[in-house]
């Protein structure tokens, strides 16, 4: 039998672990939408670096919260226009771009913090958002429904964005293009504007997971990231491109974080071994993606620029 403290430790380590997976789970379904048509992302972490500032800077200056989630999905859009505009219309080479879209948000974030804040200034976070009698539910209630507005949009994302991907023309779009470009061309699909639709919405879900990830933690420093961004990459391919499987990735590894945490919380792993021990989600993450992603095959059309009768 479980004493009631052990129950107590293991409903609030679950209840974290969610938390944690937010926004890891926010950028790894745009980047995932945006892979699913054909185009990869690698500066998913500059997105959110970028984001993240916007959205803290705003809640600074203005003590709205709201206003914060505004700023950071309205930053991550417009770097969608332009990382949208530079692969597909440029046609420039995925990995390239992405990587600098990545340095320039890391780069970006830092020198506007330092001109504009200066000091690290802490924000209020968004309190929980209890759900009628579900939250008074025992056990459950704790882990699953007293979580902030940020914690609930993210997981009602994913029924939405897989409802969309296999029972809408707009889906099906997507995943044709993703497959075979110049097959959906041809049927007078416009490979350009999905293209640039997916990049936009999912670069939009990056800089809402960068604020998400300010205003979670009440702060912003220099890489506040620490490359959560290339983890929610490799989510993807840990979640074969489905919102449901990327959903289960982003728990996993909220979940190892979770537990780490309670680990140096509790002593259980010493001081000298904890760098060793931060490092865990991320083996574990590598080896699953070595292990799971082995068995699904990538988007045919992935990184692969479509000029019309080429």
């Amino acid at each position: 039998m479980i004493d009631s403290f052990t129950l107590m430790i293991i409903v609030a380590t679950i209840a974290s672990g969610i938390r944690l997976a937010t926004p890891f789970l926010l950028a790894s379904l745009g980047e995932a939408l945006g892979q699913r048509s054909g185009v990869l992302n690698l500066g998913v972490d500059g997105v959110m670096l970028i984001g993240a500032f916007g959205a803290y800077y705003a809640v600074l200056t203005t003590n709205n919260l709201f206003y914060g989630l505004v700023v950071g999905i309205g930053l991550g859009l417009l770097i969608g226009v332009f990382y949208s505009f530079i692969t597909i219309n440029l046609r420039a080479e995925q990995g390239v771009s992405g990587i600098g879209i990545y340095l320039f948000g890391l780069g970006m974030s830092d020198l506007l913090f330092q001109k504009l804040v200066g000091t690290p200034r802490p924000i209020l976070p968004f309190m929980p958002l209890d759900i009628p009698f579900l939250s008074q539910l025992p056990i459950l209630g704790e882990m699953l429904f007293q979580h902030s507005l940020i914690v609930y949009l993210a997981f009602g994302l994913v029924p939405i964005m897989s409802y969309v991907l296999k029972h809408t023309t707009y889906g099906l779009n997507v995943r044709a293009i993703g497959e075979n470009p110049e097959a959906a061309d041809s049927l007078g699909v416009s490979v350009l504007a999905v293209r640039y639709s997916t990049l936009i919405i999912g670069n939009g879900l990056a800089g809402l997971a960068g604020a998400a990830l300010a205003i979670e933690m009440g702060i912003f420093q220099q890489n506040l990231t620490n490359a959560m961004g290339f983890i929610a990459i490799a989510l993807v391919y840990f979640g074969a491109w489905s919102p449901k499987g990327v959903m289960i990735g982003s728990l996993v590894f909220g979940l190892v974080q979770a537990i780490v945490l309670q680990f140096k919380t509790f002593g259980i792993i010493p001081r000298s071994a904890s760098d060793l021990a931060a490092m865990a989600p991320a083996i574990i993450t590598i080896l699953a993606l070595v292990i799971v992603a082995k068995r699904f095959r990538q988007p045919a059309a992935l990184t692969k620029p479509y000029v019309r009768g080429g």
